[in-house]
Order: C-alpha cells, then structure tokens, then sequence
C-alpha cells in the first residue's frame, strides 16, 4: 500500500497569553514568527517542516497535552541548541544517556509559558528497557514516568518583543480553523 507524502505538517495551540507565547517561541526556535495578528501567532520552520501557529484562547488550553520535541542529528547538535537554550534560561531538565521510551537518549527539556513541554533530543539507539528511576513512585505515589519533564519552579518570563499588531479584529479561533484558512 502506497502512503502519502505531506510536505510539511502543521500543529496549532491554544494559549492564555500570545505575547508571552511570541517572545519564549521567538528565543525557542531561533527566528520570529512569519505572522502575528491578534490573539495570533505563526511560525513556518523549514527544518523540520512543521507549521505551528499559537491562538491566544486561555479557556481551551490543556495541561494534560503531552510534550512535543525534537531529534536532532548529531550529539554536536544537540550541544549547540542545549547551550543556546541555556543561555537563553530555557532548560528546565537535562537527561544524558538515559534509556527512555525504549531508547538510549541524551535530550534536555523547556516548557513555553504554558507548560507546553518540549524536548530536544539525540537518538543513540533502541533499548528493550527504560531506566529504573522512571519507574519509581514519588512522595504522592504518583508514577515518574518518562518523557515527562517535572513542571518548571515557577513560570519562564522572557522579555517582551516590541511588535505591531494589526488594526483588524482578532478572528475567534472557531472563525479562523473553521472555515479551513491557513491558521
């Protein structure tokens, strides 16, 4: 069975303050957004080739998400963009060969101003265990299981970006991802 090919794939998220969102993205990916608008925000990475926009929407944004991430090519890589993200006050967590997901990784962990994990990562190579740690229960009994960064000490505050926004109307997000726009 012959698959598609997608050129590029999107992700959108919903977030409680766009500017905060911009100015942590802004640092995070290296380059400004492709297009701000009110309540809005779009970014177009050629590599990986991703589009991710960001719609300021405090009442739908999820703390049970997940985490998104990175791999990257080679251990050098991952140390460029580990000391970037650390000169920048980003990293919330290091993890050097440790066996997660399956997977012997080395990878460092940021959270966006609404907790929005995101791990950047180098693949070593599978493994048929994960590190024992992860499966240690904390004080609350709760599981520490992998690919979950701990939540930050308290909110990342970036300096603000001075950017001009629009004169139009903030379309909802309903108006905007409805009618099938390039949000």
């Amino acid at each position: 069975m012959k698959t598609a090919s997608f050129p590029r794939m999107h992700v959108s998220l919903y977030v409680s303050n766009i500017e905060a969102t911009i100015s942590f993205y802004n640092t995070f990916f290296g380059q400004p957004a492709s297009k701000i608008k009110p309540g809005y925000a779009k970014y177009v990475l050629d590599a990986p080739s991703l589009i991710i926009s960001f719609v300021q929407n405090p009442a739908r944004v999820q703390s049970h998400f997940g985490h998104l991430g990175f791999q990257v090519e080679t251990p050098a890589q991952l140390q460029q963009r580990l000391a970037a993200a650390e000169a920048a006050g980003l990293v919330q967590r290091q993890e050097i060969g440790t066996n997660c997901c399956y997977a012997k990784q080395d990878k460092f962990w940021v959270n966006d101003p609404d907790g929005v994990e995101w791990e950047v990562y180098y693949f070593h190579e599978d493994a048929e265990f994960n590190d024992p740690h992860y499966d240690d229960l904390d004080a609350a009994g709760a599981s520490s299981q992998c690919c979950i960064a701990p939540p930050p000490a308290e909110k990342l505050v970036t300096a603000p970006m001075t950017f001009t926004l629009a004169d139009t109307a903030a379309p909802t997000a309903s108006a905007c991802c409805a009618t099938g726009s390039n949000c």
